[in-house]
């Protein structure tokens, strides 16, 4: 695996590197040694998916704090999404910056998210599905969200949105 450092701290695009001869190619999607080595989790105690039916759908900006704080992978397994980071830690010198990274299906990377950051994505194709690994189990008492389009946050999304849930429309904007 190739990891590529974003410009917020602790946060990496997650590259597999292909062995491809002519079945395909075979690549090692996660390794709990490579993590550790870059100072990265090694275990992740739930996996998730999300199913997008229709392109432009918004899901986030999602996070979870302490004492639940929770570290995601987070890779495209079918279609192609926009997934987009904020830095939430207060302490931080990118405070509220974001990154936003292109995951599809084709290219099978992913992104490695550090705790105390936002997480949301828009799918860019009809029927994309996303993975998620987990450090953290679920904790309804400690999840938060930020409105994906909050102006405060800047973020440009690829697409108009085309579905976006009640919950995550009415997040409270930044003051």
């Amino acid at each position: 695996m190739i990891f590529i450092p974003t410009k917020l701290s602790g946060a990496y695009i997650v590259e597999p590197e292909r062995h491809e001869d002519a079945r395909g190619y075979f690549a090692r999607t996660f390794c709990a040694r490579e993590f550790e080595e870059h100072g990265l989790v090694r275990e992740f105690v739930q996996s998730s998916v999300s199913a997008n039916r229709l392109r432009g759908t918004v899901r986030g900006m999602h996070y979870q704090l302490p004492p639940a704080c929770e570290v995601k992978l987070v890779r495209c397994t079918s279609g192609a999404i926009y997934d987009v980071i904020v830095d939430l830690r207060r302490d931080s010198p990118t405070y509220l910056q974001h990154v936003g990274v292109e995951l599809s299906a084709e290219t099978g990377r992913a992104l490695y998210i550090p705790e105390m950051f936002g997480h949301g994505f828009q799918a860019l194709e009809n029927d994309s599905t996303v993975f998620y690994q987990i450090s953290e189990f679920y904790a309804p008492g400690t999840a938060g969200g930020l409105r994906y389009n909050d102006p405060k946050l800047g973020i440009q999304w690829p697409l108009a949105a085309s579905v976006v849930s009640d919950r995550d429309l009415n997040w409270p904007l930044l003051p």
